[in-house]
């Protein structure tokens, strides 16, 4: 697996007219899920300001029971907030963390921006600890900026 590898895959998604956002995004959780060994759940949560919460979209793995997330709980609702990446290497180490899985040993989420506002994220949970690089955080900058785009 290399991210440059994973990057031609995934421009040929975001390419793909015929498809709608919604399937691309399908794809990508599908395609990093399956490519990444320690990528083993991958989604999107998109941000309703009004209400200041995270909605589940488009995922790959395990079905989750956080398919809403109020800003500023857990990872995702802290990115929701802060507007940054937040890479956590052992989420047993975290106060304000939301558990979607015993088997989930770290989590890296990274947001998406369209026009300068924060309309969502890429969550990924690992059950390997600290597998996360700054590689990823690049490579997953540049995924967001592509769901950025069809969205």
């Amino acid at each position: 697996m290399s991210f440059k590898n994973l990057k031609q895959q995934a421009a040929l998604i975001f390419a793909n007219e015929k498809a709608t956002a919604e399937i691309k995004m399908e794809q990508i959780c599908e395609l990093l899920r399956n490519e990444v060994p320690y990528y083993d759940w991958v989604g999107f949560y998109f941000a309703n300001h009004d209400a200041k919460t995270l909605h589940l979209g488009a995922y790959a793995g395990e079905e989750t029971d956080h398919t809403v997330i109020p800003f500023g709980k857990g990872i995702c609702g802290q990115v929701a907030v802060s507007n940054e990446n937040f890479v956590v290497p052992d989420v047993k180490a975290q106060d304000n963390y939301i558990a979607c899985s015993i088997t989930v040993k770290a989590e890296i989420v990274v947001p998406i921006f369209k026009n300068g506002v924060n309309i969502g994220q890429i969550d990924i949970d690992s059950n390997t600890a600290d597998p996360f690089s700054k590689e990823d955080e690049v490579f997953l900058q540049w995924i967001c900026e592509g769901v950025a785009k069809i969205c």
